[in-house]
């Protein structure tokens, strides 16, 4: 979720986000973004776009979840024209309500096709992969889990820290499902609620809980360890991240992308500012900055030391099997975890 805030982009980044991208010329005009990103991601994309163009943009963020109902409601009275999202369910969610108009196509060949809308309605501008975050006094790398299935066994009971309401868990979630079926996925569900500390709101919660020894597991978005990091320093941090088995369904890779309102007033400088998130320039900025997520477009991989993105070895689950997230959310629900 993006309210609570990671330490200050760098400053190369900051330096980045003038060079290129998006286009030449000035403009006076602006358009409206609903953020649903972490801010201080979205803050340094939007300078460097602004420099780039001279087109402003008014930022309105929340959780990407709030800002997709509140679209559905607006409808075609929405003052937005780009929304910006953590999670590709919320795209997928309003380009199924006809909410989202086509990407330039020549937007969408700035980034492998894998993490594109399958019917070119949004495009991906960044990556993240799940994991396990663990108490290094707590658990011993020989205990971990191989799958997070395992997390659901009566061994975890009271040690377990979770974030269901958290929109990142839900590619979790519908990866079990499309594995081992709805029953089974509600049965594991069932399995964590029983074993966790406490019911977190988010994944940055999840993260201190487990670095303080609060809890000593959880499930989390690789990047929200290395923001931690930076947070409270090296020496604060007494947790590690693992992957799950390759393959896993709580090994997934998922994307946060980008879409154009079908209601906006501006659309070509709409197209332009998700132009840039995936252009070089934009990408530079995600690539140096520390949001530690994974830069997927125009070339440009993440200069952060994390595992490279085309090293890990995930659940193949597609973005157009994690779908609307409406799977994951009612099973989430009938668990009583929402």
């Amino acid at each position: 979720m993006f309210s609570v805030p990671f330490a200050a982009v760098s400053l190369a980044a900051l330096v980045l986000a003038g060079c290129g991208g998006g286009g030449a010329g000035a403009s006076s005009g602006s358009i409206t973004l609903y953020n649903g990103q972490h801010p201080e991601t979205t803050a340094a994309l939007v300078a460097g776009f602004e420099k780039s163009t001279g087109i402003k943009v008014i930022v309105r963020s929340d959780d990407e979840d709030v800002l997709t109902n509140q679209l559905v409601t607006e409808g075609s009275a929405s003052p937005a024209d780009v929304i910006y999202t953590e999670n590709t369910p919320a795209l997928q969610l309003l380009a199924g309500k006809g909410l989202l108009a086509p990407i330039d196509a020549s937007t969408l060949a700035q980034v492998p096709s894998r993490y594109n809308s399958p019917d070119g309605k949004w495009v991906g501008v960044s990556a993240r992969v799940s994991v396990m975050i663990y108490n290094t006094d707590l658990v011993k790398t020989s205990q971990l889990p191989t799958s997070v299935l395992q997390l659901a066994e009566p061994r975890w009971k009271g040690k377990l820290a979770l974030a269901p309401a958290e929109t990142d868990f839900q590619p979790v979630v519908t990866a079990v499902a499309q594995r081992d079926g709805q029953a089974a996925a509600l049965a594991w569900l069932k399995g964590l609620q029983a074993n966790a500390v406490a019911i977190y709101p988010d994944n940055e919660t999840v993260t201190s809980m487990v670095n303080s020894g609060h809890a000593a597991i959880g499930i989390i978005n690789q990047y929200y360890w290395y923001r931690e990091r930076v947070l409270v320093g090296a020496s604060g941090m007494h947790s590690a991240l693992a992957y799950f088995a390759p393959g896993d369904p709580g090994y997934v890779v998922n994307v946060s992308g980008a879409g154009v309102l079908a209601s906006s007033h501006h659309k070509a400088d709409a197209q332009r500012f998700v132009a840039y998130l995936t252009s070089k320039a934009g990408q530079e900025i995600i690539a140096h900055s520390d949001s530690f997520e994974y830069a997927i477009g125009s070339g440009v991989t993440t200069a952060q030391g994390e595992t490279p993105l085309d090293q890990l070895a995930p659940d193949p689950v597609s973005l157009s099997e994690l779908g609307d997230g409406s799977s994951a959310v009612a099973l989430l629900q009938e668990a009583q975890l929402l």
